[in-house]
């Protein structure tokens, strides 16, 4: 198809006809596809954290005070944090995401005018987020999975020592077999050396993996790390109209574990 493409542009240039001008060709790569397996269970179920399975709403509250009650400031906030984490993996450098998100949410109040030192900007975020507890479904989601015989991996941008302290908290430790975070890479999903790392650290193929996420980036991570992909659309999240569709999309962790259930 590529090939009769390039043909027809090469056809239509000799002609003087620019590419501009012809009508209804697609010329990018198929977005929006929903990546299908039939029915054939994953190996291995990386989970993201941090909203997928803890609920931040502890933390948002936290970060809304610190930057003077504006919570209209919130999302500029993450997005922020994600965009700097993702400056630092590109500049081959690294800090714990929690400092991240204290310095980002710093530079987001200087911009808007509010008043924050380094300590508070910690505070805002680093106590809250060790004691986040779990979304309502998903301890009995979890035991249902383990019940059907999957290997459940956490996979987080998290440090080692932050994940663990918050699955304490949250009692969810005995639910995993596993915890990976990229402390232990260096480089934040969703770079795909992430998922290529996780996916080697538990010894299966990418195909043979898949995320639980409630991050419209993570998934397109992981999908265009040749994961497979379950999206929980909690409240404010998207997926990523440039990447193909996750096969699962739900609004909780219980209809998620329900399909996954009910594969072979």
């Amino acid at each position: 198809m590529t090939k009769n493409r390039r043909n027809f542009i090469k056809k239509a240039t000799a002609a003087g006809i620019g590419a501009a001008t012809i009508p209804n060709l697609n010329f990018a790569s198929s977005a929006n596809k929903i990546i299908t397996y039939s029915d054939v269970k994953p190996k291995v179920l990386f989970f993201d954290v941090n909203e997928t399975l803890l609920d931040l709403t502890a933390m948002k509250n936290s970060v809304g005070e610190a930057l003077g009650g504006k919570k209209d400031l919130l999302k500029l906030w993450f997005t922020t944090m994600l965009q700097y984490s993702l400056v630092s993996t590109v500049g081959r450098q690294y800090n714990d995401f929690g400092i991240i998100g204290a310095a980002t949410l710093e530079m987001v109040a200087a911009n808007n005018n509010i008043k924050l030192t380094s300590e508070e900007a910690k505070n805002a975020i680093l106590i809250p987020i060790r004691s986040l507890p779990a979304h309502p479904e998903v301890k009995e989601s979890l035991e249902r999975l383990r019940k059907a015989g999957y290997k459940i991996v956490s996979f987080t941008n998290s440090s080692n020592i932050g994940v663990k302290t918050q699955f304490k908290n949250a009692g969810l430790t005995s639910y995993f077999d596993d915890r990976l975070s990229i402390e232990d890479i260096g480089k934040f999903k969703p770079h795909t050396d992430a998922y290529d790392w996780a996916a080697r650290k538990m010894k299966v193929k990418p195909e043979e993996c898949m995320l639980i996420a409630a991050h419209g980036w993570d998934i397109a991570g992981a999908l265009w790390a040749n994961w497979r992909g379950a999206f929980i659309n909690r409240p404010g999240a998207q997926l990523y109209p440039l990447a193909d569709k996750p096969e699962i999309n739900e609004n909780n962790l219980k209809l998620v574990a329900d399909k996954l259930i009910a594969l072979k």
